[in-house]
């Protein structure tokens, strides 16, 4: 696959899911985990461990690779990367943690301010 999905990974392991017709209380226990987290994952506000996704690409047979291919997060190398080239990027994660924003309220501030050039 060399197109970028156009799914998320949740989408993706719904999509999966249900092919095989399993339910998030199957699914949890087959994976050791909640269904409220598997819900939480299909719906983008969690996001699984390399073991419980190589769990998942296990039990719905399919590749851990095409799981990863819809993981759109940065790499923790790609987010070193940035910090290196620009420390204030470091301060600014550091910044967000502190106040326990979650990823969904940091969208929703961006998404407000207007891009300053």
């Amino acid at each position: 696959m060399t197109d970028t999905p156009n799914k998320s990974l949740g989408e993706r392991i719904r999509e999966l899911r249900g092919a095989r017709d399993l339910s998030l209380r199957e699914f949890g226990k087959k994976l050791k985990v909640t269904a409220a987290f598997l819900s939480d994952v299909e719906l983008g506000h969690r996001h699984p461990s390399d073991k419980v996704l190589a769990e998942m690409a296990r039990i719905l047979g399919v590749p851990l690779d095409e799981l990863r291919a819809y993981d759109a997060r940065p790499t923790v190398q790609d987010l070193k990367r940035l910090v290196a080239q620009n420390p204030a990027y470091g301060f600014a994660f550091r910044k967000v943690m502190d106040k326990g924003m979650s990823p969904e309220e940091l969208l929703k501030l961006v998404e407000k301010k207007p891009d300053r050039k």
